[in-house]
C-alpha cells in the first residue's frame, strides 16, 4: 500500500532575503541565556501553549511524536518538585558526582539549591516516550526517541527566546519522582524540568563565552 502524500509547497526567496532572516533569528538565539532568577510576573499561559506546540512540530523518528509536555503552575505542586528535585542533587553533589563533572560545573556557580522552581511562574516538565499503543492495542516501541525529543526540546528553547522568556534546562538525576509526582504513565520517562517566566531583576548569569564557527564546524567541499 502506496502512503498518502501531499504536495508540498515550496516559497521561493532569493539568498539576500534568506541571510538576513538567518542573521536575525541568530542574533536572538545568541543572546539566550540559562536563568536562575525568576521574576514573580505573571507569563500568560497561552504564550506556553504556543511555544509547546512549537515544539510538536519536531520531526520524529516514524512521526510518533514520543512527547508529553506537563504544564505546572500550581505553587504546591512546584513546591513538591523542588523539594523531590532538591533532595536528589543533595547526593548528587555529596555522593554521585565524579571529579571531572565537578570541575566543569564550578565557574557556572551551581549547588544543590534550586529555588528556580518554585520562584518561576511556570514550570514544563517534558516526558520522553519509550513505547506507543498500536492499532492493535497493545503496546510497541517507539523509534529514535530520544533524538526526537531533543529536537523538540530545542525548538521549545528557541520558541521561549523568540518570544522574550526566559528559562533553564534543569536535569536533576534521577528523575523518576516527576513521573510519580505528575502520575505519568511508566512508559514516559522525564526529559528535561523547565522553569518559565521572566529574569528577576537582580538577575545574573555567569561569565562565559560560545565557541566560535571555526571550533564545530567542518566543511568538506
Amino acid at each position: 500500500m502506496s502512503p498518502d502524500m501531499i504536495p508540498f509547497v515550496r516559497k521561493p526567496r532569493n539568498a539576500d532575503e534568506m541571510q538576513e532572516r538567518g542573521k536575525e533569528f541568530f542574533e536572538c538565539m545568541k543572546k539566550r541565556r540559562s536563568i536562575r532568577h525568576f521574576s514573580d510576573e505573571p507569563v500568560p499561559q497561552h504564550l506556553l501553549e504556543l511555544a509547546i506546540q512549537t515544539a510538536g512540530t519536531a520531526p520524529s523518528g516514524a512521526n510518533l511524536q514520543p512527547w508529553t509536555f506537563v504544564l505546572i503552575s500550581n505553587s504546591e505542586l512546584k513546591l513538591a518538585i523542588r523539594n523531590a528535585a532538591e533532595e536528589e542533587e543533595r547526593k548528587t553533589y555529596a555522593e554521585r558526582m565524579p571529579e571531572a563533572w565537578a570541575e566543569v560545573l564550578e565557574p557556572l556557580g551551581t549547588d544543590e539549591i534550586k529555588e528556580h522552581i518554585t520562584d518561576a511562574p511556570w514550570i514544563i516538565v517534558m516526558f520522553r516516550h519509550s513505547q506507543r499503543r498500536r492499532l492493535n492495542g497493545e503496546m510497541g516501541p517507539t523509534y529514535y526517541s530520544h533524538e526526537s525529543c531533543g529536537i523538540a526540546a530545542g525548538l521549545l528553547i528557541a520558541s521561549l527566546q523568540h518570544m522574550g522568556l526566559a528559562t533553564l534546562t534543569h536535569t536533576p538525576s534521577p528523575m523518576g519522582f516527576l513521573r510519580e509526582l505528575l502520575q505519568r504513565p511508566t512508559y514516559e520517562h522525564a526529559m528535561l524540568l523547565m522553569p518559565v517566566g521572566y529574569p528577576a531583576e537582580h538577575a545574573m548569569v555567569p561569565n562565559i563565552s560560545k565557541k566560535s564557527l571555526s571550533d564545530f564546524l567542518v566543511v568538506r567541499p
